[in-house]
C-alpha cells in the first residue's frame, strides 16, 4: 500500500522487490489522478499489478482509475448490497454493468480494439475488491460477497474496531470473531478474503486462518521503521565508541 511517495519509481522498486501487486491509495492520500496515472504506466512496464484504492463509491471515483489503466480497484467503506451492485454497474461493461464506454484510453494501451472482444476480456480481468470495515458490513456479508462481479474482499480491522465501539482494540474478542466470520463467508462464496499486515507473524497467522490476499507493509512503514532501525543501530554504535 503506497500513499506518500509520489514518484513513479516507487512502482519499479516494489516490482524489483518481488511484489505481485501494489495498492495505490487514493482514500488516505493526497494523490491526484495524474500521479496515479503515472504510477499505473510504470506498473505496465513490470509484471506487477496496479490496484487503486478509490476515494469513494461515485461513478467518477471508480471509472477514472480504470480508464487510467488500473488492473483493479479496492473500494473502501462498503456496507450494503445496493452499494456493491452500484460498484459493479460502474466498473463492468455490459452485460454485467454499464461502465462508461471510453475504449481507446490507457486501459487499452490506446489501441484500436474489437469492442465486443475487449469488453468481455476487461470484465474478466478487472479485479474488484470490496473493503469490509463496519459491523453492518460484517452482519450482511453474505449479501455483499454474493453479488456477481466481486472477486475479493478486504477487511479493515482498525475501522472495524471503531465501528464496534472499541477503536484501536483489534484484539477485542468481537473483532476477532468478525475477522474469522469474514474469512469463512468469503471462502464459502469463493471470494478471496484479504488483509493488510506489517510483519511475518501476522502474515503467517492470517494465511493459516484462510486469508488469500495479503498486502504486506506500506511506503511509510518501509521508510520510517526501516530508517529508525538503521539510525538507532548507528547511533548506539557511535555512543559505544565514546565510552
Amino acid at each position: 500500500m503506497i500513499s506518500e511517495v509520489r514518484g513513479p519509481g516507487i512502482i519499479t522498486m516494489l516490482a524489483t522487490a518481488g511484489y505481485d501487486f501494489v495498492f495505490i491509495d487514493m482514500e488516505h492520500s493526497s494523490y491526484s489522478i495524474e500521479t496515479v496515472a503515472d504510477m499505473i504506466v510504470a506498473a505496465k512496464a513490470t509484471e506487477m499489478a496496479a490496484l487503486v484504492r478509490t476515494p469513494g463509491l461515485s461513478r467518477l471515483a471508480l471509472s477514472r482509475p480504470l480508464d487510467a489503466g488500473a488492473d483493479g480497484l479496492l473500494i473502501p467503506q462498503v456496507e450494503t448490497e445496493e452499494e456493491v451492485k452500484r460498484i459493479i454497474e460502474y466498473t463492468k461493461y455490459y452485460p454485467l454493468g454499464q461502465r462508461g464506454m471510453a475504449i481507446r484510453r490507457a486501459h487499452s494501451n490506446f489501441a484500436r480494439v474489437n469492442t465486443a472482444e475487449y469488453i468481455k476480456r476487461a470484465n474478466e480481468e478487472t479485479l474488484i475488491v470490496i473493503q469490509i470495515e463496519s459491523e453492518v458490513a460484517i452482519r450482511d456479508l453474505e449479501k455483499l460477497v454474493s453479488v456477481p462481479g466481486v472477486d475479493a474482499a478486504f477487511i479493515g480491522p482498525a475501522d472495524l474496531s471503531q465501528s464496534y465501539g472499541v477503536p484501536g482494540k483489534t484484539d477485542d474478542p468481537r473483532i476477532q470473531e468478525a475477522l474469522h466470520r469474514f474469512i469463512k463467508v468469503c471462502n464459502d462464496y469463493k471470494v478471496a478474503p484479504g488483509i493488510h499486515v506489517y510483519d511475518m507473524d501476522a502474515a503467517k497467522k492470517w494465511i493459516d486462518a484462510g486469508m488469500r490476499l495479503i498486502a504486506y507493509s506500506n511506503d511509510i512503514s518501509m521508510i520510517v521503521d526501516t530508517g529508525r532501525s538503521y539510525t538507532t543501530e548507528l547511533k548506539q554504535y557511535i555512543a559505544s565508541t565514546k565510552k
